[in-house]
């Protein structure tokens, strides 16, 4: 007998996030799931949709007996500029389907098709894990996740990066920074904005940004880099299962010849250490670009992601990748925008992009 006829069968509901015990027994099927991430829990979707002022959707699938055969987080993204889909996990680079077997990876994937609909979604994005069916276009040539071991010791990590990067570190120790690990949002913001205004990307709101350190509480922080007092660098991470996720991270124009960047993520390796991290997980990058390269110089290795897209009869998938050619000329002038005029449009349509 084939195996997936040995598998239960399971019922699919859409649960209430507001609801603690739910939310407890999301977090104990995650963090028990080999491929469970920050991005699945429940904590994360709450904050997108009170960061984003955008939907959330929870679907779990449940066996006979009550306990969970799988879960999707999921988020309605809607914006005048790139449509409206149904993704999971929104704006993270993780949480699509996270199931026990392929019946109930299809059958939350069958139900998130009828809630997309349902919302006027015309596609329904999933990042991450395996596609459930042919139905879904899988794409592994745009992004590259990097995530590498941390080092027994401060001394140990500086060793284990390539030469030349080691190098871009050790001219920071002579540039008189301090770091400081806390919560200052205020502080982090103006860096990050700052960041990627100067990249050509509209910045996500403030309001995300607290909500998800107010989400995950103590599983976050904020390590900012100074020089003279002033931000120059800073970079919010997540802590869970023993990994760190430096996940929005930039720096001021001046960051460069003070090294900040590089500063920034040796000390937030050792800081993850201390934490009892294990893993640094640098996150995604879009092949054959700048940050890619960048991350592959601190040594870690670029393993392609598996995100997967359902459309409707008829309809494209969105496009929201700055690399199309089609938005060259938006992001030239994007970068010629004084910041607080940046800062200002910019939430209105990064909430849109998810």
């Amino acid at each position: 007998m084939n195996a997936p006829l040995l598998a239960r069968p399971v019922a699919i509901r859409a649960i209430d996030l507001a609801d603690p015990s739910e939310r407890v027994r999301i977090a104990a099927y995650v963090e028990g799931h080999a491929g469970g991430t920050p991005f699945h829990l429940a904590e994360w979707s709450t904050a997108v949709a009170e960061g984003c002022r955008q939907s959330s959707r929870y679907l779990i699938a449940e066996r006979a007996d009550a306990s969970i055969a799988g879960v999707l987080p999921l988020t309605l993204v809607r914006s005048r500029l790139f449509g409206c889909a149904l993704v999971s996990a929104g704006f993270g680079v993780d949480g699509g389907v996270l199931a026990d077997d392929a019946i109930a990876a299809r059958a939350l994937a069958d139900e998130a098709w009828l809630v997309a609909g349902a919302d006027g979604a015309t596609s329904l994005e999933l990042r991450g894990g395996d596609s459930p069916d042919d139905r879904f276009h899988t794409d592994t040539d745009t992004y590259l996740g990097f995530v590498a071991n941390l080092a027994a010791d401060d001394a140990a990590q500086l060793t284990a990066i390539p030469r030349k990067q080691r190098a871009e570190v050790r001219k920071s120790f002579d540039k008189r920074l301090t770091i400081v690990t806390d919560r200052d949002l205020a502080a982090h913001y103006a860096v990050y904005a700052e960041s990627v205004r100067n990249l050509g990307t509209p910045v996500f709101p403030k309001a995300l940004f607290a909500a998800v350190l107010t989400a995950f509480g103590d599983r976050a922080d904020i390590l900012t880099v100074r020089h003279d007092g002033k931000p120059v660098a800073s970079v919010l991470s997540l802590y869970w299962r023993g990994t760190v996720y430096p996940y929005w991270g930039g720096g001021a124009e001046a960051a460069r010849s003070l090294r900040a960047n590089d500063a920034m993520y040796y000390a937030l390796m050792n800081h993850a250490r201390a934490r009892g991290c294990t893993r640094f997980d640098f996150g995604r990058s879009k092949a054959g670009t700048g940050p890619a390269a960048f991350k592959r110089n601190w040594g870690f290795s670029g393993v392609p992601l598996a995100y997967h897209v359902r459309t409707a009869d008829g309809a494209a998938p969105r496009v929201v990748n700055p690399l199309d050619p089609r938005y060259a000329r938006k992001i030239a002038l994007w970068k010629k925008l004084p910041l607080p005029i940046a800062n200002l449009i910019g939430p209105h349509i990064s909430r849109g992009l998810g």
